[in-house]
């Protein structure tokens, strides 16, 4: 699975972005996908998963405020970020995993930055 991620920018706070994150290579429906991010001096977290049925999952600082989406059809993975806050600046990325036979296949995307300022 190839992941390219796109959308990033500068936001003022209170402002919207919209990432994207579109995949090839493989049979894009049978894997979960998941955002993280990853600001300077800190540990990278997951922000967003969004299951092969579905099912959603946020890090509670951006509940309310995030949406994870997928577009199976289009192969894309998205994330809708509103009120967008200084803290929220990172880079971004996209992942795609797999779980057979109990061993877990990851396939990741380059980042992309998001900064929120002033």
């Amino acid at each position: 699975v190839q992941l390219q991620a796109s959308g990033g920018g500068l936001v003022q706070p209170g402002g919207s972005l919209r990432l994207s994150c579109a995949a090839s290579g493989s049979i894009f429906r049978f894997y979960n996908l998941n955002w993280y991010r990853q600001a300077p001096g800190k540990q990278r977290e997951m922000v967003a998963d969004i299951i092969t049925g579905g099912s959603t999952s946020y890090v509670d600082s951006v509940k309310g405020r995030f949406t994870i989406s997928r577009d199976n059809a289009r192969s894309t993975v998205y994330l809708q970020m509103n009120n967008l806050k200084p803290e929220d600046t990172a880079v971004y990325s996209c992942n795609a995993y797999r779980i057979t036979n109990s061993k877990r296949y990851d396939y990741w995307g380059q980042g992309t930055q998001v900064t929120v300022s002033s």
